[in-house]
């Protein structure tokens, strides 16, 4: 579950200094909404992904064939 700023707030603050949590939860519920943003809402969307790919992407949170998973505690 997400707990921090939420996105009225967040607008305000430039990309760079979102932390990654926020980026990355907002990124997964703008694009499950995709269909139904408008521009100003692909907008956000498409800066999202720019920042956390200039980040060098978000951290995985799942087991692949090279790792395990770990209890995440906040």
């Amino acid at each position: 579950m997400y707990v921090g700023r939420d996105l009225a707030g967040l607008t305000m603050e430039p990309k760079q200094n979102w932390e990654e949590k926020e980026l990355g939860y907002f990124h997964t519920s703008l694009s499950q909404a995709a269909p139904y943003l408008n521009a100003e809402g692909v907008t956000l969307l498409r800066e999202i992904n720019k920042e956390i790919e200039r980040r060098g992407g978000l951290e995985a949170k799942e087991a692949s064939w090279t790792s395990g998973t770990h209890t995440v505690t906040d």
